[in-house]
């Protein structure tokens, strides 16, 4: 018989320094369950499994497996008693074979010392085969694609009998038919006795493969649910208010065309070609979405575009001006509104107060600069009108951005971005790390935007985003653009063309997967143009 495990938290608190992450939290994980933990970032999930997995002491309270207290000093004691852990960045080396990572940290040897494999790869072909993993222990984990290799995470732990398996946000880098197919997985895991403590923020996930939910928001447990709840009731617990979870937006009224990128290649340092000579287009009045998994050349796209990049080919006109050779200041003077992907690093100065931050590419511009010096009562009253227009909750603008929550944060970037008059707007993750109240508030002043004739460029790896928000989608797979589709194109369609297909392709292979048809040869093959390595679809 299947050994299982009944997981039980009790009363656990984390503290660093004066924060405090988790607050006597209390959770128990049935065998075989699966078990979401939900909640927006920041709110405690990720730091109470990392104290779960012995990576953190906890400040007070203790873990319970079957009924009896346990203690663990570091992953190795948490793994010796059957927890294993999917990290969200994996774990594994690139330049490393299946054989050899799910080996690290365990590895047998033969007469001379050499690391024998052999029992390794028996243990990864049987598992590959009981779920129907499809993972060559001889591949190097550098060429496999992201589903693959978070195949091989779970893979490590169930070589080492995990018998609760903590999956932290899994689906992050995952395209959507790579996301179903990991929630398949996770059913099969759970049919066999493996429990699943399931962290996640995005609600479409969690209602679909969920036992039990329980919510989490700043640091505490605020209640549990269970699948069938409403995703507004579940929204509403995450957030603690009542929210609109869709974006009432009239259609796009597109005017001319002022904004065009044409053969546009970035490349890196190592000489790869990250954004490989793509054109695209944005009319005044509509907003184009960039879609992808995280890391196929959408960063490298925006930055080239603001002049962040040096080694940059090709031309990218605004009003039939080039920006190409450009400054960062020359681009923002231009008329570009930028939000970049990370607030904090490329977004916000956090010691500097809001006010300053608000200001920081007109500093010195009339009405804020006086001389050669700043006008301190000009750019507290250009804080004071912007906090109430943009609902940032803060009870002065004189504090330091920096200790302001992460959604406000992003308030005070695009409050910056959207106060001066614009050419064009770009905003790069525009919601990450954001609570589902703030995101509403901000997709509405995007869309606002889009109305007051801007020309609006919206990255997002987010994919219920991008579909609320576009008027077309343009997707990028390994620096190529593999087409641009209208709004209203399927999630199934967008996710085939994520992993590369092109978008007649992409919409083929759905037709025949939605009829049922065998695969008779007739299928196109996967475009030409796209890179080698690609996901599996």
């Amino acid at each position: 018989m299947v050994r299982v495990l009944k997981l039980e938290l009790k009363g656990i608190t984390k503290r660093f320094g004066s924060l405090l992450a988790n607050d006597h939290i209390d959770v128990v994980v049935e065998p075989g369950q699966i078990h979401c933990l939900l909640g927006e970032n920041g709110a405690g999930k990720s730091t109470l499994m990392n104290v779960l997995y012995g990576l953190y002491e906890p400040t007070d309270g203790e873990i319970l497996i079957d009924g009896k207290p346990v203690s663990f000093r570091g992953p190795g004691d948490a793994m010796a008693a059957g927890i294993g852990m999917v990290h969200q960045h994996f774990m594994l080396v690139p330049v490393f074979t299946v054989a050899e990572n799910v080996a690290l940290g365990a590895e047998a040897t033969k007469a001379g010392g050499f690391l024998n494999l052999d029992d390794t790869r028996r243990k990864i072909k049987e598992i590959s085969d009981r779920y129907g993993f499809d993972v060559d222990p001889d591949a190097l984990v550098e060429d496999l694609p992201v589903g693959v290799q978070q195949r091989v995470e779970i893979i490590k732990a169930l070589v080492r009998d995990a018998k609760v398996l903590i999956l932290d946000e899994p689906t992050a880098v995952l395209t959507p038919q790579d996301t179903d197919e990991l929630l398949d997985i996770m059913r099969q895991l759970k049919s066999s006795g493996t429990s699943i403590v399931f962290i996640s923020h995005k609600l479409r996930e969690v209602k679909a493969v969920s036992d039990t939910i329980t919510v989490i928001r700043r640091g505490k447990v605020v209640g549990t649910a269970a699948p069938g709840a409403s995703t507004t009731e579940l929204a509403s617990m995450m957030v603690g208010r009542s929210v609109s979870l869709t974006l009432d937006k009239e259609p796009a009224q597109p005017k001319e065309t002022t904004f065009e990128v044409r053969d546009l290649t970035v490349i890196a340092p190592s000489g790869q070609h990250v954004v490989d000579g793509i054109s695209f287009s944005i009319a005044r009045g509509e907003i184009l979405a960039v879609a992808g998994v995280q890391g196929n050349g959408q960063t490298e796209l925006t930055e080239a575009i603001l002049g962040l990049q040096e080694r940059v080919h090709g031309s990218i006109l605004l009003d039939g001006k080039e920006l190409l050779g450009r400054s960062v200041k020359e681009v923002l003077r231009a008329g570009v509104g930028f939000v970049p992907e990370d607030r904090k690093v490329d977004g916000l100065i956090g010691t500097f107060s809001i006010a300053e931050n608000l200001v920081l590419d007109l500093y010195d511009q009339s009405p804020f600069a006086k001389g050669i010096g700043m006008s301190p009562a000009k750019v507290l009253e250009n804080a004071t009108s912007r906090i109430g227009e943009f609902d940032i909750r803060t009870p002065s603008g004189s504090l330091a951005a920096g200790t302001l929550s992460g959604g406000n944060q992003q308030k005070v970037v695009m409050a910056r971005e959207l106060s001066r008059p614009l050419r064009l707007f770009i905003a790069s993750q525009p919601t990450r790390g954001v609570d589902v109240g703030s995101i509403e508030f901000l997709h509405r002043r995007i869309v606002a935007e889009r109305d007051n004739g801007t020309p609006v460029m919206i990255v997002s790896t987010e994919l219920d985003e991008v579909m609320e928000l576009a008027d077309r989608i343009a997707v990028l797979y390994k620096g190529k653009l593999v087409g641009t589709v209208p709004a209203g194109t399927s999630r199934d369609v967008l996710g085939l063309m994520m992993a590369g297909l092109s978008p007649e392709e992409a919409a083929h292979a759905d037709r025949a997967h939605h009829d049922g048809s065998p695969d008779d040869g007739s299928s196109p093959e996967p475009s030409t143009s796209r890179a080698e390595g690609g996901d599996h679809v």
